[in-house]
């Protein structure tokens, strides 16, 4: 079993790596990650903090689905407070296009991007699910990274905080476009992914797993198929324009249009058969996405 290695300031970060006294006790840039004998195979990580990560010179091909991409160009990782990040065939060599971004939440919390933060979804995608950048996106991050660290290296003055809040804010509001794009270039393969997941709800809907277990979370679909529920959910909002939940509500009402017009089931037992374990609780759903209450319902059919 893998041992589990908590990080919870960014002294310890510059204390893992040798780096001496941070700049600033809640963010920190990393370039061109130095040796340590910290042996990183061995351990997953979970950390207080929010991590950026660029891999600058990587060669390879990126999985997805059954489909594999070049990611010459580079590649960037997010990854939330309290996520367990695992690294496999590390590269020890030095990456001199690499850098990070490591930044305490207490950082942005009276700031307006503390009230957005939880807006920018990849922080809650998986390691697979990283975006991939061509030059000219690299470049305007690496750009806006350099700004950061132009602060963090002077003195600091009544314009610092704000300055790096507005760089670390535009990093995140150019990733989100960056992301959108990668999504939507993939047309065909998300067609593949949306086909799939409607498979797994209309799996899910006809099994006993529906009754036992109750409604799949998104978080259950983006396992079925491989991917974190939040990089589904975005995906679907994309091509579609409904998230993962709308369509795993729109399956729900469906079923429950069927039994409440079938004799013999009362609202009790149609909220029972869809897995609430209270039939006001599904009534109210139900009220909420139609408009007319189950009884209403039924009394027009």
């Amino acid at each position: 079993m893998l041992d589990f290695f908590h990080l919870k300031s960014i002294s310890e970060i510059h204390n893992l790596f040798g780096l001496g006294k941070p700049a600033h006790p809640l963010i920190t840039i990393v370039k061109e990650w130095p040796a340590t004998d910290f042996d990183f195979a061995n351990i997953k990580m979970t950390s207080d903090l929010y991590v950026l990560g660029m891999k600058g010179q990587t060669k390879g091909t990126f999985k997805y689905g059954r489909n594999s991409y070049d990611y010459r160009k580079g590649t960037l990782v997010f990854i939330g407070p309290n996520q367990v990040a695992q690294f496999e065939n590390a590269d020890k060599e030095n990456d001199k296009d690499s850098w990070s971004i490591f930044f305490h939440p207490d950082l942005i919390r009276k700031s307006e991007l503390g009230k957005t933060i939880k807006d920018y979804a990849f922080f809650n995608y998986g390691l697979n699910e990283a975006l991939h950048l061509a030059e000219n996106e690299k470049y305007i991050l690496t750009d806006l990274v350099h700004r950061i660290e132009i602060e963090l290296n002077q003195n600091v003055d009544e314009h610092s905080q704000q300055i790096i809040l507005t760089n670390l804010e535009s990093i995140l509001k150019y990733c989100q476009r960056y992301y959108d794009r990668q999504i939507q270039m993939r047309t065909t393969l998300n067609k593949d992914i949306i086909i799939r997941f409607e498979a797994f709800l209309e799996s899910y809907f006809s099994s006993e797993q529906l009754a036992n277990t109750g409604l799949p979370s998104v978080t259950d679909c983006g396992t079925a198929l491989n991917m974190s529920g939040s990089y589904l959910s975005d995906l679907l909002k994309l091509e579609t324009g409904r998230s993962a939940k709308d369509h795993i509500y729109y399956y729900m009402i469906e079923k429950a249009k069927t039994k409440l017009i079938e004799k013999g089931f009362s609202i009790s037992e149609v909220a029972y058969s869809l897995g609430f374990k209270y039939p006001q609780h599904f009534s109210k759903l139900f009220k909420s996405k139609t408009g007319i209450s189950p009884s209403e319902y039924i009394k027009l059919n």
